[in-house]
């Protein structure tokens, strides 16, 4: 696959050193001369420029992108980034900082495909080493897992189902669960899911959809 990563901070270096090792192809846009330079120096094709500007991406090659990721710290670029590619048929990943309101998160949460928060998950790890936990799995995002939160749908097939009770892949281990507006905590094997619930888990990326066809809705 072909992806477009806008951003070479610390989530899109990581997030494109991952995907190069997984054989995808994919290209690097960011307005700072050091980290495109950084970026070639790491072996990516790069392109110097607003990430946010749609000439800029097309440069990048976002007309044949399967999905574009958009790291930077600013949400209007971000977003920005996000509607060219929806535009150009991608797959949409935006970044946004935990502080944002949630009235913001949900403004911009109907328009992109998923919405990832580094901080959040950056104080999930620390918290289950802390705990004595083994969340290197997360914070090296190893090449064959999946971090993902999944909303219960009105239509999934989980709804009215325990946790004990679900019918999952080995390899997928949910660790997190709340409910609509809710805080995710950590589950308990009677907990009955409900539509709107959250759940977060880890998959190995071949059994993904399987997971997403247990959990979310069919639709």
């Amino acid at each position: 696959m072909r992806f477009v990563i806008v951003g070479y901070g610390r989530v899109g270096s990581r997030t494109a050193t991952i995907l190069a090792e997984e054989g995808h192809d994919l290209v690097v846009v960011d307005n700072d001369v050091d980290r495109t330079d950084r970026a070639a120096e790491d072996g990516f094709e790069t392109v110097l420029g607003d990430g946010a500007d749609e000439e800029t991406l097309l440069e990048a090659g976002i007309d044949e992108a399967d999905a574009i990721g958009a790291f930077t710290p600013d949400l209007n670029v971000n977003f920005a980034a996000c509607m060219v590619g929806k535009h150009h048929g991608c797959r949409t990943v935006l970044r946004i900082d935990e502080d944002y309101r949630e009235d913001i998160y949900e403004k911009y949460a109907e328009d992109v495909d998923e919405i990832i928060y580094p901080e959040r998950l950056g104080a999930a790890g620390a918290k289950t080493a802390m705990l004595g936990g083994d969340f290197n799995v997360v914070a090296d995002l190893a090449t064959n897992l999946q971090l993902t939160v999944l909303e219960i749908g009105a239509d999934s097939p989980a709804v009215g189902k325990r946790m004990s009770e679900l019918d999952l892949p080995a390899s997928a281990r949910i660790y997190a669960h709340g409910r609509e507006r809710e805080s995710l905590t950590i589950p308990l094997p009677g907990t009955e899911l409900e539509a709107g619930d959250e759940v977060a888990l880890i998959v190995e990326t071949d059994h993904a959809e399987e997971v997403r066809s247990a959990l979310a809705a069919s639709a």
